[in-house]
């Protein structure tokens, strides 16, 4: 039985269609991200599951129970849903113990007692009960929102932007920790953010959105590696397209080599084994090019950014083409420098040109 189930959700405000026919599963226990750029509806998409929004078209289970179908909507303290949201909303005259315990009103004081300072002590906040929010850190603060979340055990913990507030660093580890505590806890939980690096440490399975639907649903390994279209290619990750030709339905040529796809490469022409020559653009990630001073391929180093274990380079190739790589950091070239180069790709991303797609 999943634990939440969207099937061809629709919501509009007005004439605009703002989420287009969602569907999607999750089984208990997964942690799931809605990732896209702004405005593309994960956000509504969001409330609509919590229950703040009606829908306009589909419906919504959680726990095989619909809550959402147009002009039927289960009020969202009836859902058993938590909610982490981007401003914490944490109520600033109740400390911290009371902030975490306000949902428990059912539980004896003895029990509520007991599953405070249960969560406190899982999210690394033992022995701040009695602080104040204004006296803790932005990530201390999140920290509570998460364990006022998830005590009330909810079937379901959605969080909306969660760790926007917060500077990259701290960003980064407290996504990892949050993982690690829901996972903990047993939790299903369905993240938004337009942070691919959040979504990445986050998730188990992750929806790209873009235009009110979903492009694509998949492991973060496969949306990096196999992206579904364009979009999800360029929006993923770093890299650039480079043309190439299709040799046969399994080899691709570029300017840097011959590449080898385990998958038919999909031509101009929308077909795979079409025969030698059909025009396809590839995407190179940084980690496809590599740094080889052996090699008899030369590339111009045009731009150089530094990112303490390694550097990301901008290089033009021969043909004028530029293609990214990420080196360590002990391989330090001037911008102007002629460095080697060669292909090391173990996946072929390869789509029309866009001049055959319009």
């Amino acid at each position: 039985m999943s634990k939440l189930e969207l099937k061809a959700v629709v919501q509009r405000y007005g004439r605009q269609t703002i989420v287009d026919g969602v569907d999607f599963r999750l089984e208990p226990g997964s942690i799931a991200c809605l990732l896209g750029p702004s405005g593309c509806g994960k956000t509504t998409l969001l409330r609509c599951i919590a229950g703040f929004e009606e829908i306009a078209g589909g419906e919504i289970r959680i726990h095989d129970q619909v809550v959402s179908r147009p002009g039927h909507r289960v009020a969202p303290e009836k859902r058993h849903v938590g909610m982490v949201f981007q401003d914490y909303a944490l109520f600033p005259h109740l400390d911290v113990e009371r902030n975490v315990g306000f949902g428990l009103g059912g539980l004896s004081a003895q029990e509520r007692r007991h599953r405070v300072d249960e969560l406190l002590g899982t999210v690394g906040l033992a022995g701040l009960g009695h602080k104040f929010p204004h006296e803790l850190s932005g990530g201390q603060q999140q920290r509570v929102a998460l364990a006022r979340a998830l005590a009330p055990r909810p079937e379901l913990v959605l969080l909306d932007e969660p760790f926007s507030n917060l500077d990259v660093d701290l960003r980064e580890r407290l996504s990892v920790e949050v993982r690690e505590i829901l996972k903990s806890e047993g939790m299903t939980a369905v993240l938004v953010t337009h942070d691919q690096h959040e979504a990445f440490a986050m998730a188990d399975e992750i929806g790209v959105m873009a235009g009110g639907r979903i492009q694509q649903w998949d492991t973060p390994y496969n949306l990096y590696h196999r992206p579904a279209n364009r979009f999800v290619a360029d929006f993923v990750g770093k890299g650039v397209f480079v043309p190439g030709q299709v040799l046969d339905a399994g080899h691709v040529e570029i300017e840097l080599g011959v590449l080898k796809s385990g998958v038919p490469v999909v031509c101009s022409q929308g077909c795979g084994a079409c025969g030698r020559g059909c025009a396809v653009e590839v995407l190179l990630r940084p980690d496809d090019v590599v740094h080889d001073d052996a090699s008899p391929t030369r590339a111009e180093v045009r731009q150089k950014a530094f990112r303490g274990a390694d550097i990301l380079y901008t290089l033009r190739l021969g043909s004028g083409a530029e293609v990214l790589s990420l080196v360590p950091s002990h391989h330090n070239h001037a911008i102007g420098e002629q460095i080697g180069v060669r292909l090391e790709a173990d996946h072929v991303i390869a789509f029309p040109p866009e001049s055959a797609t319009t």
